[in-house]
């Protein structure tokens, strides 16, 4: 081959090559452009709005001077109940300390603390221990009921009247394996708001020879005094 012949094969190597590379150089611009224009007016989809939580998982907040409280009765005989205030959780199974009956927690109506919590057998327990208890408590003091397994077999009018005297409407009809909860204080001038009642009845019961759970939450008026 001659050298001339040489020289332009060189040539158009050169300028094949040369194109190639400015084909390239301009694809890649093109792309970058349109991935731009495609990833610029793309709408950013925002996660999802985030639940705000309140105290004690309460649906709602409650107003300023109010402790927020959340409770629930045992289930049958197997769960314990559960008693929650200020975003506390006063009394549970996971806590280990509730029991069969009546389980009691006690707080300070202004700083809404802990004072003591207990519980009391009312199948195979002494009542006198309920009563001796319900006389220590003092003038403005909180108190949370609520009931697992049986909690009525052992009450006696004495018991009774000294719960109605919290503010309670419930406890003279309390029988064998209702689920109750209530919400009173001592000194309590009206019957309160707080207590849910229901009937151990075979033909409504939930679970077999014991009625649904029983939730309640709400607002605890702060005492100001």
């Amino acid at each position: 081959m001659r050298a001339g012949g040489i020289l332009k094969l060189a040539a158009l190597v050169s300028v094949f090559f040369l194109a190639v590379f400015l084909a390239f150089q301009l694809l890649e611009i093109n792309m970058d452009f349109n991935l731009g224009n495609v990833f610029g007016s793309m709408p950013v989809e925002e996660g999802p709005t985030r639940q705000e939580r309140y105290k004690c998982g309460l649906s709602k907040p409650c107003p300023e001077g109010h402790f927020s409280f959340k409770m629930a009765s045992g289930a049958a005989s197997v769960v314990g109940p559960k008693i929650c205030l200020e975003d506390n959780i006063l009394m549970s199974g996971v806590k280990n300390n509730v029991g069969r009956g009546i389980n009691i927690a006690l707080v300070n109506g202004k700083t809404g603390d802990l004072i003591k919590t207990d519980y009391f057998d009312m199948w195979a327990g002494d009542v006198n221990t309920l009563i001796t208890f319900l006389k220590t408590i003092e003038e403005g003091t909180v108190v949370m009921m609520a009931t697992f397994d049986d909690s009525a077999s052992k009450l006696n009018d004495e018991s009774k009247k000294m719960i109605g005297e919290l503010g309670s409407s419930s406890i003279s009809t309390l029988g064998f394996r209702d689920n109750w909860i209530f919400v009173g204080g001592k000194g309590i001038k009206t019957k309160s708001p707080f207590e849910q009642h229901i009937k151990n009845n075979a033909d409504t019961n939930k679970y077999e020879g014991w009625p649904e759970v029983l939730e309640m939450e709400g607002c605890i008026p702060q005492r100001q005094e």
